[in-house]
């Protein structure tokens, strides 16, 4: 696999011939290479280097690499690292994508590997004893993450404490969990298994697991324990409005050459085309939260690394070392991300853009890379000056045509037909124009009638006027210097235009003014400005193109990547034109606030989840499989409902947005599997063991509960009808592409580039293939609403369950084993605010007592468990017990 020269180092020698991770550590100028025992565990004071290499039987290796460099790691090692994975890069042939991983801040492809955590070690490594120094003592822990969690000692101090993170306090008998009150229930499901972790790795699995609740302290002998540590028990302050991040500073993205010598070139463009890129030189493009540096096929080894210490040098002099991404390519591996920035870019699989009009799909929902055929060109001078007293608009409505009042001239309404007249003087001469301008909903017999009412004019005139018909969308540029302002709303006034909307089913968009709007603005100059109502959606966004998404008196003014510094004035003219006592909010693409998103509504949020294994099957979630010849969307039994409803719509419009660039079609087949009830075509992906499948609960209460309660380690059951496949049993089109942290493989995970989109967002996700084998990848998707909702599903019977029902929905003996646990119905509801743990949330009634259950429920427990299942949920649903 490897190819050595006298510039490589012989570490190298024979990497990248088995899939699974290889580490190394820079120690004394050199690579000392870190056992399979080691792995995950990163000295503070030390660079690693880090080779994940996944093997194919068809197509080429995949190999990522990373340099990680801890925050006391000197300046020389530092740079040694990344001398080096250049080097480990060469050895390969050139085929890897080079990450740069900053302690703290490390990507979670990287973070994916090392399940469930890292967690840095202070002082420098050593190969004989492992760590200068070594002592235990107490510490504190910050964990951060749904799928993929951050661990960061943080000062032991009772101020590092707040309401919003899950903190680890690790002393040398007890390990303790904080969940402050305003954390997820995911994220202390992740918290509790880095618990596990310490346990079992810093304590040999002999000590005792607490979990502390926040606010929660009366009568828990775990908890006054815990505090004790801080010098007793004190409330824990709000965080203050000083304390919340700024928000992150945006710019365009700059792109730069470098020369040999390590200087730094900027192109002068902000509009980025693949042409730009030569084979014989290297890039930096400064995205600034990302920096990539792209590296010509005909370039040296040297020039390489020239290139890499000029981006590193560029970055610390402009104070953004420790949190921007740097990220290495080679001509030809470019990953989605990179190719978003560049409005040219040739496309590797067949695209379908959505069109309408001049409304293409923005590049950050459609397609990254594609032509922008549509740039605005600069318009021809006009023959005439604006002169507003001699323009009049007349609005066609029927047999009827009204002239339209000065202020209402400059706005016109797609669904109907509008008359317009100009008059202006050349060379000394009056002249006439006609304009009869066709709306693109506006009804065929109103079209009609508009241009018999124009002929009339014309006659009028004795043949003097110039009659021209145009349509919306269409207009010459002669058109708009008429107006100099001009808005286009959706809906009309139309007789004929309201009839056809009271006969169609579906609702059409018209204009509100009490309602969100979204504006496209068009133009180059002030002198023939537009803004043009589209559909309030995020597939209306056009890179070149800026917009206006006016709601109430607020309003945000979005400016796509592509659009200019004339596109900019026209903005803020036609802003100050909609509203002059508006205070809009500006924004630039790709950093759109939540609150954005939330008015353009029916935004699909995805992140990729790196190396998934069932235990990233979370209960509150919906996740999506992507295989690429299928996809499956995977629902949690304690998801949203809305979220349930829309499953299949969800993976349909997964499908029609490709946001990986691997040319998926709405015709690929989508499947829908409930969680507790997944198909054994769906379980061969991971390493599947039942016992997870039967828990009860939230995702918190089912890591816990099998925290404490484990005395050995899961076994898969004997009985289990299919077993994950292997990458060599496993038909071509199944085949595993994951790596397990300490190298070996995975069932099934995915084999992930770069992402253009991560979860939680959206934005970001990979290198495409149009050939077998199929990539598996695993995407949270989510929905901005808020209820919380479960299904009830019968559970195998086990020693472990907390009931037993029987097939037709009865309950048996063992009923009275729950009653002996009584909660009040305040406590028992789903939006309690004193919410009960370690129950079974899918039969929350069975711990009310006999009297408030017929209380509540109007009849006894035995007659409530006669009924269909149906009924019974709908009950349950009623008093929000379900």
């Amino acid at each position: 696999m490897s190819r050595l020269n006298k510039d490589i180092d012989s570490a190298f020698q024979g990497v990248g011939t088995k899939s699974g991770l290889e580490i190394w550590c820079i120690y004394n100028n050199q690579l000392i290479s870190i056992p399979k025992s080691s792995f995950g565990k990163f000295h503070s004071g030390n660079a690693y280097l880090v080779l994940r290499t996944f093997l194919r039987k068809i197509e080429s290796p995949q190999y990522d690499i990373h340099y990680w460099l801890g925050n006391d790691a000197n300046e020389v090692d530092s740079i040694l690292a990344s001398d080096k994975a250049l080097e480990l890069d060469a050895a390969l042939g050139c085929c890897t994508v080079q990450y740069r991983e900053v302690q703290g801040q490390e990507t979670e492809k990287f973070l994916s590997y090392f399940k469930p955590c890292i967690i840095p070690v202070e002082g420098k490594f050593s190969p004989k004893t492992g760590l200068v120094g070594e002592t235990y003592q107490v510490i504190l822990l910050r964990c951060k993450g749904d799928h993929v969690v951050r661990v960061k000692e943080v000062p032991f101090l009772r101020s590092s404490l707040n309401h919003d993170d899950v903190f680890i306090l690790d002393t040398a008998s007890k390990v303790f969990l904080f969940a402050g009150c305003n954390s997820s229930t995911q994220e202390k499901a992740k918290a509790l298994e880095v618990v596990e972790y310490i346990k079992d790795n810093k304590h040999d699995g002999r000590c005792e697991v607490a979990t502390i609740e926040d606010g929660k302290f009366s009568g828990d002998s775990d908890a006054g324990e815990f505090w004790s540590f801080f010098g007793g028990y004190a409330p824990i302050p709000k965080l203050s409005s000083s304390t919340i991040q700024e928000q992150t500073q945006t710019t365009c993205a700059e792109l730069f050459w470098i020369d040999t010598k390590g200087n730094l070139h900027p192109t002068g463009t902000s509009s980025l085309d693949k042409d730009m890129l030569e084979k014989n030189k290297c890039y930096m493009l400064d995205c600034y939260s990302e920096v990539f540096v792209w590296m010509g096929r005909n370039t040296s080894l040297t020039e390489r690394k020239t290139s890499i210490s000029s981006s590193e040098e560029f970055l610390r002099k402009e104070g953004r070392a420790t949190t921007t991404s740097l990220v290495l390519l080679t001509e030809g591996l470019e990953n989605a991300r990179f190719r978003s920035f560049f409005y040219k870019w040739p496309q590797t699989v067949e695209s379908s853009l959505y069109n309408e009009g001049r409304e293409k799909v923005a590049a950050m929902f459609k397609q990254k890379g594609y032509d922008v055929e549509e740039l605005p060109d600069e318009e021809d001078e006009p023959l005439y000056t604006n002169c507003r007293d001699t323009l009049k608009v007349w609005r066609v409505d029927g047999d009827e045509v009204s002239l339209l009042s000065i202020p209402d001239q400059t706005k016109l309404f797609s669904g109907d037909c509008y008359i317009v007249q100009y008059k202006y003087t050349y060379n000394e001469r009056a002249e006439h124009l006609l304009y009869v301008w066709i709306g693109c909903e506006s009804i065929q017999q109103d079209r009609a009638d508009a241009i018999t009412n124009a002929s009339a004019i014309v006659g009028s005139t004795k043949g003097e006027s110039v009659l021209c018909h145009i349509n919306q969308g269409n207009e010459p540029s002669r058109f708009f210097p008429m107006f100099q302002s001009l808005v286009v709303f959706k809906g009309g006034f139309s007789r004929r235009y309201k009839m056809f909307l009271a006969e169609k089913e579906n609702k059409v968009e018209e204009y509100n003014e009490n309602k969100a709007s979204l504006f496209r603005v068009e133009g180059t100059s002030p002198r023939n400005m537009q803004a043009i109502q589209v559909n309030l959606a995020a597939t209306s966004l056009n890179s070149s193109y800026s917009y206006i998404l006016q709601y109430g008196a607020s309003a945000f003014t979005w400016i796509g990547k592509l659009s200019s510094d004339s596109d900019h004035d026209v903005l803020d003219r036609m802003l100050y034109f909609l509203d002059t006592s508006c205070q809009p909010i500006y924004i630039r693409e790709g950093n759109e606030p939540d609150s954005f998103w939330d008015l353009l509504g029916d935004v699909l949020k995805v992140k990729e989840i790196y190396n998934f294994v069932q235990d990233d099957l979370t209960t509150e979630d919906v996740l999506l499989l992507d295989c690429q010849s299928e996809v499956y969307v995977w629902i949690g039994l304690n998801s949203n409902i809305k979220s349930k409803q829309e499953a299949l719509t969800l993976g349909l419009k997964f499908l029609e947005m490709d946001i990986l660039e691997e040319g998926l079609t709405v015709r690929t087949p989508v499947y829908v599997v409930t969680e507790g009830h997944e198909p054994p075509f769906f379980t061969r992906f991971f390493e599947w063991v039942p016992e997870k499948a039967n828990r009860h609960g939230n995702s918190f209460e089912r890591k816990l509960a099998s925290l404490k309660g484990k005395k050995t380690s899961t076994k898969r059951s004997s009985g289990s009808q299919w077993r994950p496949q292997s990458k060599d049993n496993a038909s071509r089109d199944l085949q595993s592409r994951s790596v397990s942290s300490n190298g070996s493989e995975r069932g099934v995970s995915p084999c992930s580039s770069e992402k253009l989109s991560r979860l939680s967002s959206a934005e970001d996700m990979t290198s495409s293939s149009n050939s077998t084998p199929v990539v598996k990848k695993l995407f949270s998707e989510s929905l901005l609403v808020d209820p919380k909702d479960g299904l009830a599903r019968q559970e195998s019977s086990s020693k472990s369950d907390i009931s037993k029902q029987n097939p037709h929905g009865g309950i048996n003996s063992d009923l009275s084993s729950l009653e002996s646990l009584t909660y009040s119905y305040k406590q028992l509801r789903v939006d309690s605010q004193e919410p009960v743990s370690n129950i079974d949330a899918t039969r929350r009634e069975a711990y009310l007592t006999e009297k408030e259950f017929e209380e509540r429920f109007g009849m006894a427990k035995s007659e409530f468990y006669a009924l269909p299942k149906w009924k019974q949920n709908k009950l349950k649903i009623s008093l929000h017990l379900f």
